[in-house]
């Protein structure tokens, strides 16, 4: 090897092994010390098994349950994406032009609307919040705004036979303030919503 091309050959193979094995291998261990949970994907588990992440929506359909943005994700919560069953964690990528964002937005107005007249209530004349008819850019979203959240409390609270106070109390706990107090906006935590709701009736 020349004595020009042999310099470079070093500092090649040195940069590789310091950015491609040795800096990967301090960070991910210093991640796994420090941040354990957020390193391995934010997964929530419920005895052994994994239900799902954090970091990304779940479906959920029963009047008895809050439901979240319309969602990618249903009805696994958290897998690989799988095309024949349009599962797993992947966005819708519908854009705002999309017909069928429109045809998805009334077919979640009208289940929404039935949702409570399946519980004994009327069909509330409010107009329902748009994140809870719009996925989010991701179709992900696991959030959804107090106003979405508020919107469905009496709904639940009758399917549980719950007073709408002691509800409305658990959407308090589980709300998420503006980070550092100034970025984005209050948002509700669904899937933790609903594992804090005490059984219904008919469970």
């Amino acid at each position: 090897m020349s004595t020009v091309l042999r310099p470079a050959a070093v500092i090649f193979l040195a940069l590789s092994i310091i950015t491609g094995i040795l800096y990967p291998l301090l960070i991910t261990a210093v991640a796994q010390v420090a941040f354990p949970f957020q390193a391995n994907g934010s997964i929530i588990m419920e005895g052994d098994s994994a239900i799902g992440s954090a970091l990304i929506g779940q479906e959920f359909s029963d009047p008895a349950n809050f439901w979240g943005r319309l969602s990618a994700t249903g009805p696994v919560p958290y897998s690989a994406f799988h095309a024949a069953t349009l599962t797993g964690s992947s966005g819708s990528n519908l854009a705002q032009s999309n017909p069928q964002t429109v045809v998805n937005a009334k077919a979640r107005i009208d289940a929404l609307r039935s949702a409570e007249t399946s519980v004994g209530l009327e069909r509330s004349p409010r107009p329902i919040p748009v994140d809870l008819i719009t996925a989010s850019g991701s179709g992900l979203d696991p959030h959804i705004s107090e106003a979405a959240a508020e919107y469905q409390v009496a709904r639940v609270a009758k399917a549980r036979g719950l007073t709408e106070e002691s509800v409305r109390f658990l959407v308090q706990a589980h709300t998420r303030g503006r980070r550092w107090g100034i970025m984005g906006e209050p948002v509700v935590d669904v899937r933790a919503l609903n594992r804090a709701l005490p059984a219904s009736p008919h469970e």
